[in-house]
């Protein structure tokens, strides 16, 4: 399945979630700023408050895998796919490199948040939680969300993307209490691939579109 871009996909997703949580108390969280065109389609359905979770992730040198992703509150979660061992092995082996990049994806982090798109534990407390993603090659950026989400009381997780590989269907199974999901690649490629369109505004530009819709609802 391809989309002509992310506001489409959105639009197919949010058919898919109204009947069922059209009159829930319902928070749409995006992923990244690709997943906020989309978590737009969704909340303007819904009638939802939008924001998003600022994470990074960090990949292992030269194998293109990643190794974990922090969130805005510091955390860092090792990806769910490795062992133990897996995980002992790689921090070994790159201990100074993986804990520098740990801190620069902080730094990051930080800086974002200097501009705005900090998420407030107030809006997601009771309400069921709809992680938005542009495209799910695995279920590590979500682990960063689950931890972050952990302290807070929440109704339920429901992860949403218009596609997502195998491996991360696999692990999500285990890790929300619902799945909306348009397509499961078997072979996944980059996320870009399976839009025609891939244009995403700026952060400063995603920002505004997240206070624009909370100051609708209000």
């Amino acid at each position: 399945m391809y989309f002509e871009n992310r506001t489409q996909a959105g639009q197919q997703l949010a058919a898919q979630l109204f009947e069922r949580y059209r009159y829930e108390n319902c928070t749409v969280v995006a992923l990244n700023d690709g997943a906020v065109l989309i978590g737009e389609q969704i909340a303007i359905a819904l009638h939802s408050i939008l924001t998003m979770m600022l994470i990074e992730t960090i990949e292992i040198p030269g194998e293109s895998l990643q190794f974990g992703s922090v969130s805005q509150n510091g955390h860092f979660s090792f990806n769910s796919d490795f062992s133990q061992g897996e995980i002992d092995e790689y921090t070994s082996e790159y201990h100074g490199y993986l804990e520098e990049q740990k801190r620069e994806a902080f730094q990051r982090i930080n800086r974002l948040l200097g501009d705005g798109g900090l998420m407030d534990p107030t809006i997601l407390r009771d309400h069921t939680i709809l992680l938005v993603s542009d495209g799910l090659a695995s279920a590590t950026a979500l682990d960063a969300a689950i931890e972050f989400l952990k302290p807070i009381r929440i109704n339920r997780l429901v992860v949403v993307s218009p596609f997502a590989s195998v491996e991360a269907v696999n692990a999500l199974h285990i890790l929300a209490d619902e799945l909306h999901i348009l397509d499961v690649k078997q072979n996944f490629l980059d996320v870009n691939h399976y839009y025609t369109e891939n244009t995403i505004p700026g952060h400063d530009a995603t920002i505004a579109k997240i206070n624009e819709i909370i100051l609708n609802w209000r």
